[in-house]
């Protein structure tokens, strides 16, 4: 009984996670999904990405029977309006995020995802007036002398990663702010794009995948497969949200740009410089401080 009793928790926080290595895992390798779709653009994949997501999300808020709480956040048009200027950010990072993979730029794309916790400590202090400790700063500071070293070396910055940290940062910010339940909000955000992304699919591209009807079985299968390869994870990542606490979570963000950081170098070839190496490993110091500071103060 006592056994049974203390077994409970422990196999609540094993699937915690099991879900949380699911999930950051399949964000991981997404960056496989998106380079069999090289032959198209960007905004094209895009528009896949953002049809296929609203039908599978739709469905995802009704499993979980979440309907009630849609049809609850509909009736509050200034929230409707806020989730428009998140789901903008959101469809930027996910542009960017799919023009660096199919443009040979996975290791930007790897670099933004590892620099964006620390836009969110930033980004914590200018708008929730979350004092930074001394760990912080100095975790920040890191980073930024990475950026610099790069700056002053090669006469550039990564904009790419700092546009993808930065706008995913300012999504989770605005969320943050909304207080609305995750998968619906996303649910909502999916639909305001989901006009736009019909309009340029009709009178914008140009191309010959864009009719559905002539493209091969397999080619809109795999397009299909772009709302799976974006809610798969999310499920993984709400499931181990509801077992795991912060802090313990936190620790499993690092798998995903970690991946990406593997396949970029040794299964894609790209080429990786010193100078940009350099900047890799102050960003990993200061991802350690981050990740050590947190691991104190439980936050």
């Amino acid at each position: 009984m006592n056994s049974s009793i203390i077994a409970s928790p422990q196999s609540s926080t094993r699937s915690g996670v099991y879900n949380a290595l699911a999930a950051y895992f399949m964000w991981g390798i997404a960056p496989l999904y998106f380079k069999l779709l090289i032959e198209l653009s960007a905004g094209e994949i895009l528009i896949h990405r953002i049809v296929w997501s609203s039908f599978f999300i739709f469905l995802l808020v009704l499993v979980t029977k979440k309907w009630p709480v849609l049809v609850h956040l509909c009736q509050h048009p200034k929230t409707i309006a806020k989730l428009a200027i998140s789901a903008f950010f959101l469809a930027v990072n996910w542009l960017l995020f799919i023009w660096a993979i199919n443009n040979d730029h996975l290791l930007d794309a790897s670099l933004g995802y590892f620099i964006n916790p620390l836009f969110n400590v930033v980004l914590g202090m200018l708008f929730f007036s979350e004092r930074l400790r001394r760990n912080q700063i100095i975790a920040v500071g890191l980073a930024l002398f990475g950026v610099l070293v790069q700056l002053f070396t090669v006469g550039s910055v990564p904009l790419i990663s700092i546009a993808l940290a930065s706008s995913f940062a300012i999504y989770g910010v605005l969320r943050k702010k909304m207080h609305v339940d995750s998968l619906v909000g996303l649910l909502i955000e999916s639909l305001i794009m989901l006009p736009v992304a019909f309009i340029y699919w009709v009178y914008f591209v140009d191309s010959a995948t864009a009719n559905l009807a002539l493209n091969s079985s397999t080619l809109n299968f795999t397009l299909v497969m772009a709302g799976v390869v974006t809610t798969a994870p999310l499920l993984c990542f709400n499931a181990a949200a509801k077992r795991l606490n912060l802090s313990s979570l936190g620790f499993f963000q690092y798998l995903g740009p970690s991946i990406m950081f593997l396949l970029a170098t040794f299964y894609y070839s790209e080429p990786l410089y010193m100078t940009e190496f350099i900047t890799f490993i102050f960003i990993w110091a200061a991802l350690a401080l981050y990740s050590f500071d947190a691991y104190q103060n439980k936050t």
